[in-house]
């Protein structure tokens, strides 16, 4: 309903400027609920925001504005000006449970818009090195990653997931060489740790006995680039099959070694060259970055002939660009934050649009599990992995924690809470709700009373104000999916979420469903419907279950 009463004032509007000579684009209608009842149903500033750019007083534009809307094509019973210029509206409560019919229809489509229709984006996210197994810092990526591109996809951009392997580098060769050490520590039957700067953990002694069994006791120095790439394609795999457990999937994994193989870097490299963007000083190759605002400038090329991550970052943006994106979204740990300009500034000199790169920057978590706050170092082999507290918690839960919070803020991540089969579980309090309707409908059939259609039910039934608050709050999923999927917080469909089960619970116990009244049992259970299918939509672009029963 936001929508279309958003919309009938804004062509209002219109029309009262035309009528005062005043040719000026007519500003973003924004509805918000009042919090209190007595203030209206909903509410615009609208007047106030187009007060300067007509010259008029707020109040006069506000009484002009609300004789040219009238009811507002039967949506309004009564409008009212207040203070400087706000206008309150008191809708007809009729056409607030119009809702319930269009979820009725729609059923799995409903909450689903278009706003990004035409526009395709490709979201990057976890990323991590195929060195080691995922801590609870990456889940909480994967999870905002997959979240997100699921948001995009029901606010109808056509998205595509994509993981970024870097199996190219010091990192991999430095996973083969600690492969094969713990390969020789078999074969000679001893144990210790690695020299520094090695991969330590007791997974790299699986590895190297796998190795082992599938390659004998002959492997040498000579073979770590093949150790690598077997090590890193063997970790990679369960990562993939950990995050799949996690609910979170890809369209495509993307080599970094075939952009070096491919000679992509290369000509990268040379395009920037050529460009004036990239020059040598000190024996290096360095891209100017200052020029785009970056605080110095950045080394593509060591003295020694290796190339830096950066140079192979750039040639991977121009290769998403060139596969015809019109975004590209990047998640990463917020350890990355100065990485960002330099980024902006490569894909700027090779000639592309860097406004079309939006970087997420994904905070810490800090678990909280009896106090203890767990190591997350992958060479010292010392950390809490994300399959553990999966296990611990639950898919949904952990799926819920990483969401609760906008991905920008540190987080504190409560197993005892997540582990919690009660309302004071914030996703069990969600999922109940769907849960809680499932038993209602239950009890229905069993008392022989059918679920209505919402097309023949009386709504006008439904005069308790909590009745009249849910349906306006079911009308809000559709620009809760827009409006989240524009900002790129997934977290607000939680928040959403939680105020809709803060709605629904109460009412449960305040108004029996069940009830004497036919007419008013079928208009309640009709609600109660409507309710069930915007939750189940909305936990699905979470990625979290909507249980039948808790």
């Amino acid at each position: 309903m936001k929508e279309q009463l958003a919309a009938k004032i804004g062509e209002a509007l219109a029309r009262a400027a035309t009528k005062w000579g005043v040719d000026a684009p007519v500003p973003d209608v924004q509805i918000t609920i009042p919090k209190h009842a007595d203030h209206g149903d909903y509410a615009t500033n609208v007047a106030m925001m187009f007060a300067k750019t007509v010259g008029k007083n707020p109040r006069e534009i506000a009484t002009a504005l609300v004789e040219e809307l009238g009811d507002a094509g039967g949506l309004v019973r009564r409008a009212e000006i207040a203070g400087p210029g706000f206008i309150n509206f008191f809708v007809n409560t009729a056409s607030v449970f119009d809702v319930v019919r269009r979820i009725e229809a729609e059923g799995e489509q409903f909450g689903r818009t278009s706003a990004g229709a035409g526009r395709r984006v490709l979201v990057e996210f976890v990323s991590a090195n195929p060195t080691g197994p995922l801590h609870i810092g990456h889940g909480r990526g994967a999870v905002v990653g997959d979240a997100l591109a699921s948001l995009l996809d029901a606010a109808g951009f056509a998205v595509e997931r994509e993981y970024y392997v870097n199996d190219a580098g010091l990192q991999i060769q430095t996973l083969g060489r600690s492969t094969l050490l713990r390969y020789r520590q078999l074969i000679d039957g001893v144990t210790g740790p690695l020299e520094q700067g090695l991969y330590q953990g007791d997974y790299m002694i699986d590895h190297a006995r796998a190795l082992r069994a599938e390659r004998g006791d002959g492997l040498t120095e000579a073979d770590i680039p093949e150790i690598s790439l077997w090590t890193g394609g063997r970790i990679l795999r369960e990562i993939l099959d950990d995050l799949a457990a996690l609910g979170v999937r890809f369209d495509r994994c993307f080599s970094e070694k075939t952009l070096y193989d491919a000679g992509t870097v290369d000509r990268a490299l040379q395009t920037l060259r050529d460009g004036g963007f990239a020059f040598d000083e000190e024996g290096a190759l360095w891209l100017d970055t200052v020029r785009f605002g970056d605080e110095k400038n950045r080394v593509l090329v060591k003295s020694n002939g290796e190339k830096t991550y950066l140079a192979g970052d750039v040639a991977y943006h121009a290769n998403k660009i060139d596969r015809g994106f019109d975004e590209l979204i990047d998640i990463w740990g917020a350890d990355h934050h100065g990485y960002v300009a330099r980024m902006k500034a490569a894909i700027a000199a090779l000639g592309r649009d860097p406004n079309a790169l939006s970087v997420l920057l994904i905070q810490m978590v800090s678990l909280m599990r009896g106090g203890e706050r767990a190591s997350m170092s992958t060479r010292a082999g010392e950390f809490y992995t994300l399959q553990e507290l999966r296990e611990e918690v639950g898919r949904d839960s952990t799926r819920w924690f990483f969401l609760m919070r906008r991905y920008d803020a540190q987080l504190d991540f409560d197993v005892d809470l997540a582990k919690e089969r009660s309302n004071k579980n914030p996703v069990f309090y969600v999922q109940y709700m769907h849960a809680r309707i499932c038993s209602i409908f239950a009890k229905a059939a069993e008392a022989g009373v059918a679920i209505p259609s919402a097309a023949d039910a009386d709504f006008a039934k439904l005069t308790a104000p909590e009745e009249l608050e849910i349906a306006q709050r079911l009308a809000e999923l559709p620009n809760v999916v827009t409006q989240s999927a524009l900002a790129r917080e997934p977290h607000k469909l939680s928040v959403y979420l939680s105020e809709l089960a803060g709605l629904f619970h109460p009412y449960y116990f305040q108004h029996r469903i069940l009830t004497d009244d036919a007419a008013l049992t079928a208009a309640r259970l009709a609600l109660c419907a409507a309710v069930k299918r915007a939750t189940a939509n909305a936990l699905a672009i979470l990625g979290i279950n909507a249980p039948d029963a808790m």
